[in-house]
């Protein structure tokens, strides 16, 4: 593996849900601002509902429902 290989983020995106990124990365919320992942496995937000953004709480399963 690569240098470039091995610095790629592990993604995976989960249908109706957030993205899943594996391992420590840089993600940028709506404004620009920059947040680093603190954990193994972090997930970020697609619905835009989160109260907790960039970040994922869950508000997607009720938003879904709405």
């Amino acid at each position: 593996m690569t240098p470039e290989q091995s610095a790629r983020p592990d993604i995976v995106v989960c249908p109706d849900g957030p993205i899943l990124v594996r391992g420590s990365h840089v993600v940028a919320d709506a404004e620009g601002k920059a947040h680093t992942t603190t954990r193994p496995v972090s997930a970020v937000c697609r619905c835009g509902h989160s109260a907790n953004a960039p970040w994922c709480d869950g508000t997607h399963k009720i938003a879904k429902r709405s």
